[in-house]
């Protein structure tokens, strides 16, 4: 992945890439050829999201403005391979316009399958309120375009860098936060959800500890990634580590 000029939320790249790289190569027979690394070697890319569709990899991304000195990134981006050598750029399917409410910040997303349909959960700047909301943008097809599902945010509380699993029983969670860690449960719409939005108590021996700041006394920094392998349930995030 192209390493970017400014760049949102570093760790979460990190991460987000080491969980797509996990997911790709499960995908490779023996012996096949690598890809040239960055993949992406025309643009600035940032928080890569990977989803398997049809025998094929598609990589949802933000990206970083050229000449940027902040975290400064529009619109969102799609690449696919069928063979992890070959990538195609399918352009900008995403742009912080495509959302009425929003005026700024296209950061960290992920793009989940249900029903026939796509749908791609990106944190991004509410106008009115001037705080990062999610929103969730659907489409029939994994390039686009996208659409924003409701025209509002799906949910608001100033906290950033959404994931979304579906679980063997149809159940669909949306988690998300900095600097805390919060979870819905998405209604098979995958645009609502039932209850209202729950604070995951983040524990020490569920977290790591972190010294120097009594308001954040574990390692969750952001970027969560919310997985199930087997019978357990993982959740990989961006800890505060350096500098």
């Amino acid at each position: 992945m192209a390493l970017p000029n400014s760049g949102h939320d570093m760790s979460r790249r990190v991460v987000a890439w080491i969980v797509g790289l996990l997911c790709v190569l499960a995908l490779l027979p023996a012996g096949a050829a690598r890809a040239d690394n960055p993949i992406v070697q025309t643009i600035y890319t940032a928080d890569p999201a990977p989803l398997v569709y049809n025998g094929r990899v598609y990589l949802y991304t933000g990206h970083d403005e050229d000449g940027s000195t902040y975290f400064t990134m529009k619109d969102w981006r799609v690449w696919s391979s069928a063979d992890m050598v070959n990538w195609t750029d399918h352009g900008s399917p995403l742009s912080v316009s495509s959302f009425s409410w929003a005026k700024s910040d296209a950061w960290a997303g992920q793009a989940i399958y249900r029903n026939g349909k796509f749908y791609w959960y990106v944190p991004t700047t509410n106008r009115s309120t001037g705080r990062m909301a999610i929103g969730v943008a659907v489409s029939d097809s994994p390039t686009g375009p996208f659409r924003d599902a409701l025209g509002h945010p799906l949910v608001e509380n100033g906290e950033i860098d959404p994931t979304v699993y579906i679980d063997d029983n149809g159940q669909a969670y949306l988690y998300w936060g900095n600097p805390n860690l919060w979870y819905v449960k998405l209604n098979s719409d995958m645009t609502s959800y039932s209850g209202s939005p729950t604070k995951v108590n983040l524990t020490t021996s569920g977290f790591g500890s972190r010294s120097g700041d009594a308001n954040r006394p574990t390692l969750f920094e952001e970027g969560p990634w919310f997985y199930k392998r087997g019978s357990l349930y993982y959740m990989v995030f961006a800890a505060k580590c350096c500098s």
